[in-house]
């Protein structure tokens, strides 16, 4: 079994929305195999607080132009960890902190990348160490995080 076109779809939106808010490090990884009660699982991250929660803001816009809303919303008040349940795609933005320590690509890291065909100068792409301000145009088209290159 694999995730659905209309799941793909979805998350490549979400995945675009996350971008436009300067995500960090996106993923989608395949789970219909291994989870019966969802297609995709997308992560991203941020730095601070306020920024999780802009991206969770951000993917909400999105998906709502698809007629989606999440099922559940979980941590929002927080702005460490937040999830939002669509059925077909789970969307888990992190601070980068938590999403060290959780490490949820670990525990499904024998799941397929789904490509999210976002463009390779995408600055949700850059490493955090890096800037686009003092950094030659070759480092940048080098900056790619490793799991979001297409599988």
């Amino acid at each position: 079994m694999t995730a659905t076109e209309h799941s793909i779809e979805v998350v490549r939106a979400a995945a675009r929305a996350a971008s436009d808010k300067l995500a960090q490090d996106l993923i989608a990884l395949d789970v219909s195999d291994r989870l019966a009660i969802t297609d995709i699982f997308f992560i991203a991250s941020a730095s601070t607080e306020r920024q999780v929660n802009a991206i969770v803001d951000g993917i909400e816009d999105e998906l709502h132009k698809f007629g989606m809303r999440p099922v559940r919303r979980e941590g929002r008040s927080g702005g460490r960890w937040v999830l939002l349940d669509y059925a077909d795609i789970v969307v888990h933005v992190q601070h980068e902190e938590d999403r060290i320590f959780y490490a949820l690509e670990r525990l499904y890291a024998d799941c397929p990348v789904v490509d999210l065909q976002l463009d390779a100068a995408d600055p949700s792409r850059m490493k955090d160490s890096e800037s686009a301000v003092g950094s030659t145009e070759e480092d940048t088209a080098d900056s790619g995080r490793e799991g979001v290159e297409a599988k």
